[in-house]
């Protein structure tokens, strides 16, 4: 028998490569892999905490001890940039969200006679792993599934998927139900009763009408800076406070004292209301319910944040607007900002904190930042979406 290969790295989808190309699922670099598909365990494997590991889909990582973990946050990074040939400064560490610290999820349920399975789906697959335990979710969070399932038993329709959406806001737990059927008293005082005894910040469902809110006993909030923000139902917000720490730190060094700093794809203001303190913002937000809630606090706080409800998808700013500022922040979705980079790669800007949850992407437009005279200086790494293949990530370019 041959020498078993090496495996090197992990690839985007977690798969183990090796030296030569080969994809070894389940494999983690260090290890080696022998002819007949052995994996031989090597130094940077770690013992799943979960016991739905590898059936759920919630998680492709949790056998990748911590060390090996941050170099793949890194290396996907760096793939990225050394795929498109952008030349690059400083990859700095990874920073990993620690165990439990989710404040938001997207769980799917479905009743089956008595029984309510509720959870992620299973990787590849429309199956709901049901979970009985997650090493990722607040311990707050996770604490509602069994009330949950116990609610969904009374009020979900047989074989109909029910979206659950929970996030955790400044008063507590907001929990959103999708495609559920709640007639009659007895479903409606079940509503009532759970929301209350749970002390939840939100409660609302959809049966097919739009959105209920059944119970909010005050605006519920988040805070950015010394800011709040009253943010609508299951607003966009960064994944742990973790993330979102190192994603703010890494754009507050980004943008350095520029007096005048415009954040395109605000959302509900984190990266806005968090660096607005002595100097002018502009922000602009396609998504009209979340431009609202920034215009309302920035205007409580009589903070110097003007806005703009504006789709930059359709119409990006171009180098006339850009140029009046000292640094742009961009955090656009996943498919990037192609229309958007490209105004500022014709502009004077001086600089551009980019913030990113897909590298592909964001190697993509940094490409053509650089084409149009920027340096990356450098770039952070954050690993939000613990033992996930998802990576984001902050990155800094001057001219």
């Amino acid at each position: 028998m041959s020498e078993a290969a090496l495996i090197e790295r992990i690839a985007a989808r977690g798969d183990g490569v090796t030296g030569d190309g080969r994809h070894v699922a389940g494999g983690v670099p260090g290890d080696r892999v022998r002819d007949d598909g052995i994996i031989v365990p090597g130094p940077n494997r770690s013992e799943p905490p979960c016991r739905h590991f590898g059936k759920c889909g919630g998680c492709q990582l949790q056998h990748v001890a911590e060390p090996a973990l941050a170099e793949f946050v890194r290396d996907r990074v760096v793939g990225g940039l050394e795929g498109q040939d952008v030349p690059y400064g400083e990859v700095l560490p990874a920073q990993l969200s620690p165990e439990r610290s989710r404040r938001r999820a997207a769980l799917t349920a479905l009743r089956t006679g008595k029984q309510v399975a509720i959870g992620f789906n299973a990787a590849h697959s429309n199956q709901i792993v049901d979970m009985r335990m997650c090493p990722l979710l607040l311990p707050e969070l996770f604490a509602l599934i069994a009330p949950i399932r116990d609610l969904l038993a009374m009020i979900a329709q047989q074989r109909r998927p029910v979206k659950i959406k929970l996030q955790m806001l400044d008063q507590g737990v907001e929990v959103i139900l999708e495609g559920v059927k709640a007639e009659g008293l007895d479903a409606a005082m079940a509503l009532q009763d759970f929301a209350g005894v749970h002390t939840l910040a939100r409660f609302a469902i959809d049966q097919g009408d739009g959105l209920e809110i059944l119970w909010q006993p005050e605006p519920p909030t988040m805070r950015f800076g010394d800011i709040l923000v009253e943010v609508p139902p299951f607003a966009f917000l960064q994944a742990t406070a973790a993330g979102q720490t190192a994603l703010v730190d890494a754009v507050t060094r980004a943008i350095g004292d520029a007096g005048a700093v415009a954040d395109l794809f605000a959302g509900v203001g984190t990266f806005a209301l968090s660096v607005q303190a002595g100097r002018k913002v502009y922000a602009a937000e396609g998504a009209r319910d979340a431009v609202a809630a920034l215009t309302g606090a920035a205007n409580r706080a009589r903070a110097l944040v003007a806005t703009e409800h504006r789709d930059l998808f359709r119409r990006p700013l171009v180098p006339a607007e850009l140029n009046r500022f000292g640094a742009v922040i961009l955090d656009p979705p996943r498919a990037g900002a192609e229309e958007q980079v490209r105004e500022l790669a014709a502009s004077k800007t001086p600089m551009i904190a980019y913030v990113s949850c897909n590298p592909a992407s964001f190697a993509r437009d940094a490409k053509t930042l650089v084409a149009g005279g920027y340096m990356l200086d450098w770039v952070q790494p954050v690993g939000q979406f613990r033992w996930s293949t998802h990576v984001e990530l902050a990155a800094r370019f001057s001219r």
